[in-house]
This record gives structure tokens, sequence and C-alpha cells, in this order.
């Protein structure tokens, strides 16, 4: 008798969890959910990587790709403002590896990983920073930990770059790093050491 009590209690726990389990699942809960925004729903900054060969030098990057909906970016965003350091993307901070030595109109970055952090300037004059401290959030910039400025190269005036992008390219004897968001774009030239 303890036995077939035990077996229907059973029966109707299993019939109970079954019926649960459907009805969660149904609804998108339980076995749907997912971190950051649900199923289905996009990241709002999914991070990016890419690799570019340039003059025998392997150069890695990977980000964070806010998009602008809508917003006004540049002098807009309470964390870019003009003369504040950005970023350089979204939430953790933008790292850049290079296998050889590279030279930025004279400022030497050696081989090595490191992140990127861009000085925003009003006139335009904006700087590229290589910094020495990696794997931190993209708000803990710590200006003790520059490895060089480098002058980069904007213009305002372009189409609009929906989710911001970064892009490694080969140029005359070397390459170019090139940041584009909104109507921006901002290079920084390099050579291969």
């Amino acid at each position: 008798m303890t036995i077939s009590r035990s077996l229907v209690r059973g029966a109707f726990a299993l019939a109970a969890v079954s019926v649960f389990s459907v009805s969660a699942t149904a609804q998108g809960g339980m076995g749907g959910m997912q971190m950051g925004g649900g199923r289905g729903q996009a990241p709002a900054s999914p991070r990016d990587s890419l690799t570019a060969n340039v003059s025998g030098a392997e150069i890695k990057v990977n980000y964070g790709r806010p998009s602008k909906r809508g917003r006004v970016i540049f002098n807009g965003l309470n964390d870019m403002k003009w003369g504040m350091v950005w970023r350089t993307g979204a939430n953790e901070a933008t790292h850049f590896t290079t296998s050889k030595a590279l030279d930025f109109g004279g400022k030497s970055v050696p081989a090595g990983t490191y992140t990127l952090f861009t000085q925003l300037e009003a006139n335009g004059k904006w700087e590229l920073i290589v910094n020495k401290q990696t794997k931190q959030w993209g708000t803990a910039y710590d200006k003790a930990q520059d490895l060089v400025r480098i002058p980069m190269t904007v213009t305002d005036k372009n189409a609009v770059v929906e989710k911001m992008e970064i892009q490694v390219k080969p140029a005359g004897k070397g390459g170019e790093i090139i940041v584009m968001w909104d109507t921006y774009k901002a290079v920084a030239g390099f050579a291969v050491k």
C-alpha cells in the first residue's frame, strides 16, 4: 500500500513539473531565459573583433560596437564631451594586439597587447591613446599607463555610420587604424618596424 501511494504521488509530481516546464518555455521563461535582453534580442553594444595583416604584422582589435540610435554622439553623450577621454567603443576596454613593433610618426609601439582610448577635441585634434593597462572596463582609464598619444586626422562630414566601427587597413608603406561613428572618421597612420 505504501509503495502504491509513493508511485501515485510521484506520478502527480512528474505531471506537475511537466506542465510547469511546458508553460514556462511557451512564455519564454526558464528554458528561454538569456542574459542581456532575452531571446532574439541582440545586445545594444555587441563585441566584435578583427585581424589584419599589414606589412608582415598581425594586428588584432577587440571592441564593443555601440549604435547611434538617433542620438547626438560626439559632444552629446555624457562620456563623450569635448576634452574627455573616450573608451573608443563600449563596455570593456578596446584591446589592440600587434605581433611587430609599429611606428606612428616617430612614436613607437612595441609588439604586445594594449588598450585604445581617444582624446576627443572640438577642433578635430584628436589623439589615439595606446595604454599599457589591459583587461579593464572601458571607463577605468589610467593616464599614468599611457604608452603613447598619437595625433589623428579627423573628418566630420562623412556618411552616417550607425554602428561604431574600427578598421585596420594597409596604406602607403604601412597601414592605418580607422575609427568611424556617426559622421566622424578618425585615422592614425603607422609603419611596421
